[in-house]
């Protein structure tokens, strides 16, 4: 049976909690009294629905089902998981979280907020021991971190339980161990937008000028190796240290205006908003949000490949959501999304990346054999493509769901020969074909040998059922 989150509240931030959950496989129970809560929902899930997927290079699980309610009761029914997403109101807050306790006591309560401390949250609360902090940045469906921020009045195993939930489907708990106003990222946010303020009043920088400086610069370093990291590479051989002496007075000079906040004057909003729409006014809303995903998707997929920052997290959660083919006639290799960078000049996957899914399924036909990474690791033997044979059928496009079909067409002594299609999902369409010659090798000598008789065995039995028709 699915595990089930109640959203209560389903703007931009409560939308982007349903699709994660949903996304997961988890069943998702919405309340928002907005009369136009399921469609605005519903162009998020959209989004995530084109997005999420294709950070993976595995199938999610199967969406769990939505479902909106016309009352908090009713939505909390059952609930595993509760997260509040309200307007930033304190005694609406409070009003939610009394409703909550009432029909569901003693289920764990996050909250969105980005400013109220977790004692502020639990004022006047019947349990405040379930209650917590636990505020994502947008997209919620796309970007990991969220800050967990307990009061001393939330039970530690409340805290331990929100952290296992939120990292199960995909999400970087950050325990935040004191209160603080704003918790810790959105002070940084807050200092940045105050100075770009000044930039912009004082006629220093435009808009997208000062976006320009963010995005070509420190921006890429802080996304993979945030600040403090950065700053030590920036100490050369000596460090952090050297770093600290050679700009720590610089911390003294009246660079700054980051304790003056200038006055939001009539003038100054048309300033901000005329510049920004000449920016990127071209745009609608939509179009930015595709943008931004696409672009968050590539870096963050780059990263996945290099093992590091929120693609390090990504790849982790992928183990935890692939699982080995089956003895199927014909075995499901790759079950997946076709990525936003596999494409080429012309929209569709380019040739270099059906190789590379051709690869992932025979991967996936060694180690059902038992040819794994531990039998390459360990035992030294692995199995070598010689030769492949492509046929390209039909386009393949960025967003599409595809599934690879594998077969075992020979299977004695060093060979193992493969017969893959790559189909699309929806219809089955045979969008390519590989016929894929591989030979047994041992690492040590680098040279072709026999497989190991447990190895051989499987591949033969593999070989037969394959031959049946």
């Amino acid at each position: 049976m699915a595990k089930r989150a109640a959203i209560i509240g389903g703007g931009v931030i409560g939308g982007g909690w349903a699709a994660r959950f949903l996304l997961n496989g988890w069943d998702v129970r919405v309340f928002d009294p907005d009369p136009q809560a399921e469609r605005k929902v519903g162009e998020v899930l959209t989004n995530a629905r084109g997005a999420l997927p294709m950070l993976y290079d595995c199938a999610l699980p199967a969406e769990g089902k939505l479902s909106f309610h016309g009352s908090i009761a009713e939505a909390v029914e059952g609930a595993d998981w509760i997260q509040e997403s309200v307007s930033e109101r304190l005694d609406l807050k409070h009003k939610v979280f009394a409703e909550i306790q009432a029909a569901a006591p003693g289920v764990p309560i996050g909250s969105s907020t980005s400013g109220f401390k977790p004692s502020e949250l639990q004022q006047g609360a019947a349990d405040p021991s379930t209650i917590m902090v636990t505020h994502p940045f947008n997209p919620v469906y796309l970007l990991p971190l969220i800050e967990v921020v307990p009061s001393e009045a939330t039970a530690p195993a409340m805290v331990e339980a929100a952290k296992a939930t939120l990292t199960e489907v995909g999400l970087y708990p950050l325990h935040v161990r004191k209160e603080i106003d704003a918790h810790i990222a959105d002070r940084f946010l807050e200092a940045v937008w105050r100075e770009a303020l000044w930039l912009v009043k004082d006629g220093i920088a435009t808009t997208e000028e000062i976006d320009n400086a963010i995005r070509y610069g420190f921006g890429l370093r802080w996304g993979q190796m945030g600040l403090f990291e950065t700053y030590r590479v920036a100490g050369g051989e000596a460090g952090m240290r050297h770093f600290m002496a050679q700009f720590g007075p610089a911390l003294s000079w009246p660079w700054t205006k980051l304790m003056d906040v200038p006055e939001f004057t009539p003038e100054l909003v048309d300033l901000i908003a005329d510049q920004s729409d000449a920016q990127s006014g071209h745009l609608s809303i939509r179009e930015l949000e595709r943008k931004r995903d696409r672009n968050l998707i590539a870096m963050m997929r780059a990263l996945k490949q290099q093992g590091t920052s929120s693609g390090k997290l990504v790849g982790q959660h992928q183990r935890t959501l692939m699982h080995p083919p089956k003895d199927a006639q014909p075995m499901i290799t790759q079950d997946r999304m076709v990525p936003v960078d596999w494409t080429d000049m012309n929209g569709h996957m380019n040739e270099g990346r059906y190789g590379q899914v051709f690869s992932d399924a025979a991967e996936g036909v060694m180690a059902f054999v038992g040819a794994d990474e531990a039998y390459v690791s360990e035992r030294q033997l692995s199995y070598f493509t010689v030769e492949t044979t492509i046929k390209y059928l039909a386009e393949t496009q960025a967003g599409e769901e595809i599934i690879v079909e594998s077969r075992v067409t020979e299977g004695g002594g060093k060979k193992l020969r493969c017969f893959h299609e790559i189909k699309r999902k929806s219809d089955g369409e045979v969008m390519a074909t590989c016929d894929q010659l591989m030979l047994h090798v041992s690492l040590e000598t680098r040279r072709t040998c026999a497989p190991p008789e447990d190895v051989a065995d499987k591949v033969a039995a593999l070989a037969a059922l394959h031959a049946e028709e």
